[in-house]
């Protein structure tokens, strides 16, 4: 523990907050993160005063109010956010889905922004709402496009996810697989995550060519057919190209 820095210590506060369905204790941080008392104290007032968390008197410390300022100014400033938001509310309108903008965070990837063309259909991949790398368009186009050495390190961790999701029985399989998907620029799967759902995906990249995160257009599964499915994947691909050229431009 003498080697972990401050800073260290209050993101493990804050991701032990994160990872627990109710509000966490003293005595709960205090067993989980073998902090002296002293410690965990000088950090959550720390936290407590920045607004990162709060704290629930007889029940514990849940996030605080400034994180939910962040959130809206991330909504506002955010340049991949403001490039995508206008073409996304093109492509689900035009074609009465729900228009979803992805980033990879850490091991799992996170939807940032939603556009819902269709009130008769709604998406519960919401903004906020983080997912595995190995199922559903929107996060295995990402996964598709890292680097060989995180994919080997990904497969050691998660084995059992890359087999359930027919990704590999191996790490030289699943780089095979995640090969093809980038080869052809794009991925489609159904009922990957949700039932009777449908996802088109297309890579998004930053300005050095490296993988930034996905467009994905969701659908209704029977929406889907061979006569429309190509003209679908196009115009996830063309919207994709659209929102690269406007980061460039910004």
């Amino acid at each position: 523990m003498a080697n972990v820095t401050t800073p260290q210590k209050m993101l493990r506060i804050l991701d032990l907050i994160e990872d627990s369905p109710i509000p966490v204790t003293t005595e709960v941080m205090l067993e989980q993160l073998g902090f002296t008392r002293s410690t965990l104290y000088r950090h959550l007032k720390s936290l407590s005063e920045a607004g990162l968390i709060s704290s629930i008197p007889d029940t514990g410390f849940t996030f605080g109010p400034r994180i939910t300022e962040l959130d809206y100014k991330m909504r506002l400033r955010d340049p991949l956010i403001s490039a995508a938001r206008p073409v996304m509310a093109e492509l689900a309108k035009s074609e009465h889905g729900v228009a979803l903008l992805c980033r990879r965070y850490r091991d799992r990837v996170l939807c940032i922004h939603q556009e819902a063309g269709d009130i008769s259909f709604r998406s519960n991949y919401e903004r906020g709402l983080a997912r595995n790398l190995f199922r559903g368009a929107a996060s295995r186009i990402i996964l598709a496009y890292l680097s060989p050495a995180t994919i080997n390190r990904l497969y050691a961790k998660f084995p059992g996810e890359f087999a359930a999701a027919a990704l590999g029985h191996s790490a030289a399989a699943a780089r095979q697989t995640l090969r093809q998907i980038r080869q052809q620029g794009w991925e489609v799967t159904e009922a990957q995550v949700t039932q009777g759902v449908t996802g088109i995906a297309a890579p998004l990249f930053d300005m050095r060519g490296d993988i930034l995160g996905s467009l994905s257009l969701t659908i209704k599964a029977q929406d889907l057919t061979p006569t429309n499915r190509n003209h679908l994947i196009e115009r996830v691909r063309f919207c994709s190209a659209i929102i690269r050229t406007a980061i460039r431009q910004d």
